[in-house]
């Protein structure tokens, strides 16, 4: 019976994404909203990465690290939210098979590369604070490569192991993911066979490159916290810091906890409507988020754009 379910619904080749259906009244409005956020979060991530580029006071590891996040963001929103809209605007619900398989497998690649890229901004407003002689030699722009490609690596090879195991579990007959996107607890669901070591391995990974970075990302700002309240520095000085790490944290928050709502529990832990609206927090909201959290009094950012529209 359940072999005969997986090859039915791998054979013909697509699964049904419930998303919002229950609330047909809501797909309109939720498809104005997230395409406005989604039509945000382009415009300013591109806007961080090209300003970025083009100003040569922004060469520093602060803003290579807030290029590499905007990229990130960029591509993980991408990796589901034009699916989402086009479900939610038509009554075709339906990925393909390998298009499922695709989008988990960049859904996890991206969430555990920010989880690690996190970790590594928070290490360097550690060193620009708590080490400031020592800044330019610790934060070398080889090891600021490095480190951003570790992100990236980790957060792709974890994915391949992850979505692998995720695939080869049996599948009943019906094809129907309780969810907008291809997301591990959504097709765990789907399994006719006992699931609990994929569930344990989720919980495992999900300790691994979810609560570790957030203790080494607690860690950095308890560190900071401890130089800035011994500092005898101007007002600015104390402003900058403030600004600079209150952000991050606040980038941070806003990307963990939802994450940790969903991936800290056993799938069957979780209201199934509750899971959505908590993922469409974190794939849509904080992204769109970012580079507004960023931005907004900034004024390396502030002095960039105008030094920019001088040239221009």
């Amino acid at each position: 019976m359940c072999n005969d379910g997986k090859q039915n619904s791998t054979a013909e080749g697509y699964f049904i994404l419930l998303g919002f259906s229950r609330w047909p009244h809501l797909e309109v409005a939720l498809f104005g909203v997230i395409l406005v956020l989604y039509l945000v979060t382009l415009m300013g991530n591109l806007f961080i990465i090209i300003l970025s580029h083009l100003d040569s006071r922004l060469h520093t590891p602060m803003y290579f690290f807030l290029s590499n996040l905007s990229f990130l963001d960029l591509c993980y929103t991408t990796s589901s939210i034009p699916q989402l809209l086009i479900n939610l605007w038509g009554p075709e619900k339906t990925i393909s098979y390998a298009g499922c398989m695709i989008q988990l497998y960049f859904v996890l690649a991206l969430g555990t590369t920010e989880c690690v890229l996190l970790v590594v901004m928070s290490y360097d407003r550690y060193a620009a604070v708590c080490k400031p002689l020592h800044y330019t030699v610790l934060m070398h722009p080889r090891l600021c490569h490095l480190l951003a490609m570790t992100s990236w690596v980790s957060g792709f090879t974890i994915s391949a192991l992850h979505s692998s195991f995720t695939f080869w579990v049996p599948l009943c007959e019906h094809r129907q993911v309780d969810h907008f996107f291809c997301e591990v607890p959504a097709l765990l669901r789907l399994s006719c066979v006992d699931t609990r070591a994929n569930e344990l391995t989720l919980m495992v990974m999900s300790s691994i490159f979810v609560v570790i970075p957030l203790i080494l990302i607690l860690s950095s700002y308890g560190a900071i916290a401890r130089v800035v309240l011994k500092m005898r520095s101007s007002t600015s000085g104390l402003q900058k810091v403030f600004g600079t790490c209150g952000a991050h944290l606040l980038v941070v928050s806003l990307f963990f906890i939802p994450v940790m709502c969903i991936y800290l529990q056993f799938p069957t832990e979780n209201s199934q409507e509750q899971d959505k609206f908590i993922a469409l927090f974190y794939t849509v909201v904080t992204p769109s988020l970012n580079p507004l959290i960023y931005t907004l009094r900034n004024k390396d950012v502030r002095g960039a754009v105008r030094r920019l529209m001088r040239w221009e």
